[in-house]
């Protein structure tokens, strides 16, 4: 039984400071939080009764392979520093790479996976009086109470990766036992971005998964080298994303940007879509794509998206954070909420944040933003900032 029954809804978010190498701050993150990522890799169903069934057939242990390998060349100090994760929480490697690979495993021994209405919603502000980016994480309510913030600073000796990256500084909303980079995150140099699931039909074993592209992003300066990290030419994506971004450092006037990532199928590299959201504009992305052609899969969670999109586009068109917090904090739909607590959902809304980038603050809610104060309001501290 999950413990998340017996407990309720958290108002609890822990924050870990650790700075080292990468396995140094993944062993850490792993020592610190050891027993929320005990607690979820005992109750998360996906992993116990879908993906590590699929492990330990012939095919979805040569998809398991044929990922580690790729990361291993490509990615090295990620790996790295999910073994430390393993090693300083107890948990075996192979379980939480498992939860990293996703339904690419599955798709290795021709399964579905759970077909549940999972995802999260975005909403993107660029307005002079507001330039907001808020985010609903939503996920399998497994997860509820199972996350943290990982507050990081890795510095290097060499270069690392296919991507030379020798320092790192960010701060990243962490599923437990998950690398950094798939939910909501900022890095020093004013990267500030949020993360879409989106189910493409066709996966790919044996390409990059998408939350180690989402992890590299944490070292990225500026646009060209998201669009380089999520292309990833010579390999490709092993399933899809959506991801939404401001750089809160960029010279002229600011743009937000949104950009679809779909599998490398028949191709060693990422398909890509990219839409720049000007000033005076705003956006809004559920789990769906609306720009890239492509299959896609998880009715229940494309039915979820278009009705949680068509709820937001009721709205007048948002323009302040106060708009943000109102239309993130929806339950007007009988079944397909923008803000998920139903007690019997199998998806939850675990935590939503609001990215305030003229204020350059990080407020975290752990319940509804529209009834509840948030539980922290953190400084966006770039470099070369001083902060209070």
């Amino acid at each position: 039984m999950p413990v998340t029954e017996n407990i309720g809804r958290r108002q609890s978010i822990p924050i870990l400071y650790t700075r080292g190498t990468h396995y140094e701050v993944g062993f850490d993150v792993g020592r610190t939080f050891g027993a929320l990522i005990q607690s979820f890799i005992k109750s998360c169903e996906t992993l116990n009764q879908e993906y590590l069934p699929a492990y330990e057939t012939q095919e979805g242990r040569q998809a398991y392979e044929d990922t580690l390998n790729n990361l291993k060349t490509n990615f090295p100090q990620y790996i790295k520093e999910l073994e430390g994760i393993a090693d300083g929480s107890k948990i075996p490697f192979h379980k939480l790479l498992l939860l990293h690979i996703d339904d690419v495993i599955l798709a290795a021994v021709k399964k579905e996976g759970i077909k549940q209405p999972t995802g999260c919603t975005s909403i993107a502000v660029n307005m002079k009086n507001g330039a907001i980016l808020g985010h609903t994480e939503d996920a399998l309510r497994d997860t509820l109470n199972h996350f943290y913030f990982v507050s990081a600073h890795i510095v290097s000796d060499k270069p690392q990766g296919r991507w030379n990256v020798k320092e790192e500084k960010f701060t990243s909303l962490c599923y437990a036992g998950h690398l950094p980079g798939y939910t909501m995150n900022y890095n020093h140099h004013g990267l500030v971005f949020s993360i879409n699931t989106i189910s493409a039909k066709n996966l790919k074993p044996g390409k990059t998964p998408r939350h180690f592209l989402t992890r590299a992003m944490l070292g990225a300066e500026n646009f060209l080298q998201v669009q380089q990290i999520l292309r990833d030419s010579g390999v490709g994506a092993a399933d899809g994303c959506s991801v939404n971004m401001t750089f809160l450092k960029q010279e002229g006037d600011r743009l937000f940007h949104n950009v679809e990532v779909g599998p490398g199928v028949n191709s060693n590299e990422s398909q890509l879509s990219a839409l720049t959201i000007s000033p005076g504009e705003d956006f809004i992305h559920t789990n769906e794509y609306q720009r890239l052609k492509l299959e896609q899969g998880n009715e229940m969670m494309l039915v979820s998206s278009k009705e949680r999109y068509k709820t937001l586009k009721n709205y007048i068109p948002p323009s302040t954070k106060e708009d943000v917090i109102t239309m993130l904090g929806d339950t007007s739909h009988p079944e397909q909420k923008v803000f998920r607590t139903q007690q019997n959902d199998y998806v939850q809304t675990i935590a939503v944040g609001i990215f305030d980038c003229n204020e350059k603050t990080w407020s975290l809610y752990a319940d509804n933003p529209t009834s509840n104060e948030p539980l922290v309001v953190m400084p966006l501290v770039l470099q070369n900032t001083k902060s209070n």
